[in-house]
């Protein structure tokens, strides 16, 4: 096989290992919690990234401050939303809402009748989600909701990051910044917990399942395939992530929940498709090393 024939496969992957990287953070919440795993997957990945940037952060990274603030903060932000909602809801429901933020700007990037029509598929696939998954924990979803929208900012940000900064240097600031911010929180809540050396082991797991491992795959695929190509696979989140709550976690999902899942991830490629010039806000950036 050639690596244009493989590079989807390893984009799945790397899906499946991010989605990994999630469920076994929802099992170490008991003991470090939510905001605590955020930290280490921060601390571990800006712990890889730096080295492989520092040549980037040395050449005056402090001139596009303002950006790298922007950036940090909602990528800290991001996944923090983010773990407080799988710590309330199911995996895959809480995936569906958060890529919504993506959604919407791929959407918009379409300025078609064709991303209307997405839209209003993914609007029945989130009432399908309100309308049968009654249990539902209310605050989850709002958190889930607010990954969403910080997931938009996150995109917009990677791409200032990213037009300003070579290579993984943005990122490594951002992560590097993101760690900061969050481990003091951290600290308060769970105390010395968060130093154990099985507690710092899985999250060292957790930043290379949910980060290190999609990042390279996804730099690498890009290579050998189209944006628009990755974007659709990238839609796939939503599915990915309620197969690894069922088999990781034991989350089994009502038939409307999959139904409305289905119909989140249809929309999610369909608009990536419809977009101009093959952009996609699916493709945006490294989501793999920046996203739970």
């Amino acid at each position: 096989m050639n690596a244009a024939t493989v590079a989807p496969f390893a984009v799945l992957l790397g899906l499946v290992c991010q989605e990994a990287g999630a469920s076994v953070a929802v099992l170490v919440f008991p003991t470090a919690g939510p905001i605590g795993m955020v930290a280490l997957r921060l601390l571990f990945s800006a712990v890889v990234l730096v080295p492989l940037a520092w040549r980037g952060l040395r050449a005056g990274v402090l001139a596009h401050w303002q950006i790298l603030v922007g950036y940090g903060l909602s990528l800290a932000a991001m996944n923090v939303v983010f773990y407080l909602a799988i710590d309330r809801i199911p995996l895959g429901i809480a995936v569906t809402i958060e890529v919504l933020g993506p959604l919407a700007l791929s959407v918009v990037a379409s300025r078609s009748l064709r991303g209307v029509l997405w839209a209003v598929t993914a609007a029945a696939g989130v009432l399908l989600l309100g309308g049968t998954a009654h249990d539902l924990d209310l605050l989850g979803v709002l958190f889930a909701a607010a990954a969403a929208v910080l997931w938009a900012v996150y995109i917009l940000m990677a791409r200032s990051a990213g037009a300003a900064l070579p290579g993984v240097t943005g990122l490594a600031a951002a992560m590097s910044l993101g760690a900061l911010v969050t481990m003091p929180f951290a600290l308060a809540v769970t105390g010395t917990t968060l130093l154990q050396p099985h507690v710092l082991a899985l999250g060292f797991a957790v930043a290379v399942l949910s980060s290190a491992i999609p990042y390279g795959i996804e730099i690498s695929a890009l290579r050998h395939m189209k944006a628009e190509t990755f974007g659709v696979l990238m839609a796939l989140a939503p599915a990915v992530a309620a197969l690894a709550g069922l088999v990781l976690l034991d989350q089994a999902l009502t038939w409307g929940v999959v139904v409305g899942i289905a119909l989140v991830t249809i929309a999610g490629a369909g608009a990536v498709m419809s977009a101009r010039r093959g952009a996609s806000a699916f493709a945006a950036g490294p989501e793999g090393a920046g996203l739970p």
